[in-house]
């Protein structure tokens, strides 16, 4: 479905990636310092760092690689305007910190690819929370073009956080349910309280 004030949506996005941008060439000035101020395992003393970590990256590929998802599933995630995009951005980038901090590997996480993951299984799962046919038909286009990118929710591949890919997907998943629980709540009729008397 298309964001019902699109312009809006698209500032929304492109803004998030620019500022991915920003933060990284911050990062490159100083020396790649911010580097090590992503998501610690485990590790109490670093618990804040779940605030920021989906802004830093390890370097301009990275980044790169995941600014296009970022923008095209970003905008797509927006079709219920801005409030629920940032509401479901939330969902999915504290579910994927906590995963993360919960169950991560001893290793210093970092990047967006969380809310990639999220993004991505947010679209899929949405139409059939919503049981909306458009929503499902976006969603089979969805995963005709980056279905293949589910693989990195699997452990394996060296330098990866998979765990931020599996709990960024799980965000998804819970920000989709939410979103369609609200929508049938606002559809559904008010019914008189028994002994109340209707306008």
């Amino acid at each position: 479905m298309v964001p019902p004030r699109p312009l809006l949506s698209l500032v929304v996005v492109a803004g998030f990636v620019a500022l991915l941008y920003a933060v990284e060439a911050l990062d490159v000035l100083t020396g790649h310092s911010l580097d090590d101020d992503g998501v610690v395992p485990r590790d109490f003393s670093q618990w804040d760092n779940l605030a920021w970590y989906p802004l830093l990256h390890g370097d301009w590929g990275r980044l790169t690689g995941n600014a296009g998802p970022l923008l095209v599933l970003g905008f797509l995630a927006s079709s219920g305007g801005a409030k629920q995009f940032f509401q479901v951005t939330a969902v999915i980038w504290l579910t994927s910190g906590l995963g993360i901090w919960l169950v991560g590997s001893p290793a210093v996480h970092i990047g967006a690819s969380g809310l990639v993951f999220g993004f991505l299984s947010f679209l899929l799962v949405r139409g059939i929370f919503a049981r909306g046919v458009l929503q499902i038909a976006i969603a089979v286009v969805v995963l005709g073009v980056y279905g293949y990118a589910l693989w990195g929710v699997l452990p394996g591949q060296p330098g990866i956080s998979w765990e931020g890919h599996l709990f960024g997907a799980i965000g998804g998943v819970l920000a989709a349910w939410g979103v369609a629980r609200d929508a049938r709540k606002e559809q559904r009729p008010m019914v008189p309280a028994p002994g109340s008397l209707a306008a």
